[in-house]
């Protein structure tokens, strides 16, 4: 019914009666690599892990997510396409992330909980050791500062063009100096400029992800690449 490989892969999965997520992804991922429709593909999996448990019991063989390894399915139209892509090349139904929204607004969560620390600690230390106070608050400020630079290295990129556009319009502010040669050092400019070369870096990553993702959308990576001649970007 299909090809040697696929049918070889499914014998493999079904021994033992029961399929798991790793093997339904890897079997759904070569379904889509030969073109078989993947609903289809659903049904006859279905159909031959019923025959081999003789069960009454209903099975369901479709991964928990809609991305399969390396690519996703399509709410619309059901199409197979890879995970960066922001636009069904088949229907055209382009990709929004609500949970990745979130996420944007949850960075920012994180840092103010970290700048929370660093007031919570700074009292603590204060209250405990007096007037050594200035000695060790260096130090706090010094452990809360990397640690917010890690919480904005490490945060996910954006994978669709609303959230892109959206993470840019917040960080490129943050990946500019302030102030000139004698003020950018004053305590609030330092305070802002601390921080703009991983915000910069942070920036990179997201303009070299839709440079590739964002291709074939050019009204998108015009909006895009005026971000990145903002920072310098090229």
């Amino acid at each position: 019914m299909y090809s040697e490989k696929l049918e070889k892969l499914i014998a493999m999965a079904l021994l033992d009666g029961e399929l798991s997520e790793k093997e339904k992804q890897i079997l759904f991922k070569n379904a889509e690599k030969e073109g078989i429709d993947l609903d289809e593909f659903e049904m006859v999996l279905e159909a031959k892990l019923f025959e081999n448990n003789k069960s009454d019991k209903p099975v369901t063989v479709a991964p928990k997510s809609d991305k399969f390894g390396e690519v996703k399915k399509c709410p619309a139209c059901g199409s197979m396409v890879q995970s960066f892509q922001i636009k069904c090349i088949d229907c055209g139904h382009e990709f929004s992330n609500v949970q990745s929204n979130a996420s944007v607004n949850r960075l920012f969560e994180m840092l103010n909980e970290a700048e929370s620390e660093r007031k919570d600690e700074g009292m603590s230390v204060a209250k405990a050791l007096g007037g050594m106070f200035s000695a060790y608050g260096l130090g706090v400020d010094n452990r809360i500062d990397s640690k917010k630079k890690t919480i904005i290295s490490n945060f996910p990129i954006p994978t669709t063009k609303d959230d892109i556009v959206e993470f840019l319009s917040l960080a490129v502010p943050r990946a500019k100096s302030v102030g000139n040669i004698f003020t950018r050092k004053e305590p609030e400019n330092k305070s802002h400029n601390d921080f703009v070369n991983v915000w910069k870096a942070k920036c990179e990553q997201i303009i070299m992800k839709a440079k590739f993702s964002m291709k074939e959308d050019k009204r998108a990576l015009e909006e895009i690449m005026l971000y990145a001649k903002e920072l310098k970007i090229k």
